[in-house]
């Protein structure tokens, strides 16, 4: 049986550039595209909107902002993006905060920062087009 390739799209909210990068090269070496990355929630919820992505990886910490009004403005416009958390800030309040906000997952990046690629391919499975 032929295994099926489809590119996954990927929009990155994350406002420190080095943690973006890293994350970028992880995703492009498993075939996934970055189609865009924004460091504000304003700039998050215009560029997710206007890139459609498969998953959003994003940081509950934005310039100016929270991931969470980000989550909430593009689950509200387009249910179908799956998000997956992506933080330092990963107490019991936050993980609680964005998986019931319609997370598919929440990563500690300290801790699991190698699990985020296995968990956007996941993610990817959650997208509905």
């Amino acid at each position: 049986m032929l295994e099926r390739h489809i590119s996954v799209k990927v929009f990155l909210a994350d406002d420190w550039a080095p943690i973006r990068t890293r994350v970028a090269a992880m995703l492009q070496a498993r075939a996934m595209t970055i189609v865009g990355h924004a460091e504000t929630p304003q700039g998050a919820i215009d560029g997710i909107l206007s890139t459609r992505p498969d998953v959003v990886v994003l940081d509950v910490q934005l310039a100016g902002g929270s991931g969470l009004e980000v989550l909430l403005a593009v689950r509200r416009a387009v249910p179908e993006i799956a998000f997956v958390v992506f933080s330092n800030n990963a107490g019991l309040a936050f993980r609680k905060r964005y998986l019931g906000g319609g997370a598919v997952r929440f990563l500690d990046k300290s801790i699991e920062f190698e699990q985020l690629a296995q968990s956007v391919a996941d993610a990817s499975q959650h997208a509905t087009h």
